[in-house]
């Protein structure tokens, strides 16, 4: 498996954008606008492969000049549970210190709070609705 940063606009980026709305949008009904995927040219695009094939994405978008926040995490089905993602994480992580950043924040859905735990975030605030599904904001210093 090969992590990397992808950029906006290529093959491997509508790869993502298919993986987001199959895993992350579809089973809630909604889809991505032209406007929501354009403001995405600024994100730090990330995407794990095997050859070709896009196994997982995640994209980390400018919070404030000390923190950036994880969005839009997506693992295969088929392929979660298998430590792709914990990968993703990592990844990311470092790629937001070495940018100089001291924090990672994100919009967790309730269901991948305890994954998320496991790799260090801490739930911070109660309880929201955001595409229609509790999430809770959580967060790591790095």
């Amino acid at each position: 498996m090969a992590l990397k940063q992808i950029d906006h606009g290529t093959k491997e980026y509508l790869q993502m954008v298919k993986l987001r709305n199959e895993i992350l949008r579809q089973p809630l009904g909604l889809s991505f606008t032209p406007d929501e995927l354009a403001k995405e040219k600024e994100d730090i695009l990330i995407g794990a492969f095997d050859d070709d094939d896009m196994l997982a994405c995640c994209m980390l978008t400018k919070a404030d000049n000390n923190c950036l926040q994880l969005r839009q995490m997506a693992v295969q089905n088929n392929l979660q549970g298998k430590g792709i993602g914990a990968s993703m994480m990592n990844f990311a992580e470092i790629l937001t210190r070495d940018k100089g950043y001291k924090k990672l924040i994100m919009h967790a859905r309730e269901t991948a709070v305890g994954f998320y735990e496991k790799l260090g975030y801490k739930v911070v605030g109660d309880k929201f609705t955001e595409v229609t599904i509790p999430h809770f904001v959580m967060e790591k210093k790095l």
